[in-house]
């Protein structure tokens, strides 16, 4: 692998081009051309052969892709032999759902625990992940040895939670609260925020027609 530093707009289409290359394994298909590629993940060919780029010659010219060798480099690259186990912190609506979602069939993730404060549904499991009190978050998340959090709480206890996540050893927190938490610089946060894209949607729709 070339040594220098990858965009972050590539590592975020890593993902979508392994399921793509398993999607296709699946479909017993054994190549793929860079334009039916480009039209299937919906990336610009001159894009994808940019993001390859990084990481060595790994189509042919007038060929394109064999779908076996990337799909077992992308696994290899995304770590896709190991499972990482990751928490959830609020078990709300959302942080429900997100428990509901079988996040094995496309990849590696695994919620492994979840925690709330509400009693009633403490003690509980949803999908075989058990829910604990939050007073258990600390001593929990460095017996498993977890590094990513999933924070799924009201916006005026997402600083509170996500300074106990760090504390913690959490070294990833994706977080799905309106309010941007404040992490030091050796914890990566993720936001997702679901009204902002929804806006973003409305205003391309009412724009651009």
């Amino acid at each position: 692998m070339k040594q220098y530093k990858i965009p972050n707009a590539t590592i975020k289409r890593l993902p979508l081009y392994h399921r793509y290359f398993q999607f296709l394994k699946d479909s017993d298909k054994k190549k793929i051309s860079s334009t039916e590629l480009a039209e299937a993940v919906q990336v610009d060919s001159a894009t994808i052969r940019r993001d390859f780029s990084y990481f060595g010659s790994l189509g042919k010219r007038g060929y394109g892709y064999e779908v076996e060798p990337m799909l077992e480099f992308f696994k290899k690259l995304l770590n896709q032999d190991k499972t990482s186990q990751v928490a959830l912190v609020g078990v709300g609506n959302l942080g429900n759902a997100l428990l509901n979602y079988n996040f094995s069939q496309t990849n590696n993730i695994k919620i492994a625990v979840a925690f709330d404060k509400n009693p009633q549904i403490i003690g509980q499991k949803i999908n075989d992940v058990p829910i604990l009190d939050t007073e258990k978050l600390a001593e929990t998340i460095q017996n498993q040895e977890i590094d990513v959090a999933i924070l799924t709480v009201p916006a005026n206890n997402a600083q509170k939670v996500a300074d106990e996540l760090v504390q913690a050893g959490i070294k990833g927190i994706l977080n799905f609260s309106p309010l941007r938490i404040s992490t030091p610089p050796t914890v990566r946060v993720h936001n997702v925020d679901l009204a902002n894209e929804l806006q973003t949607l409305i205003y391309f729709l009412d724009n651009y027609r």
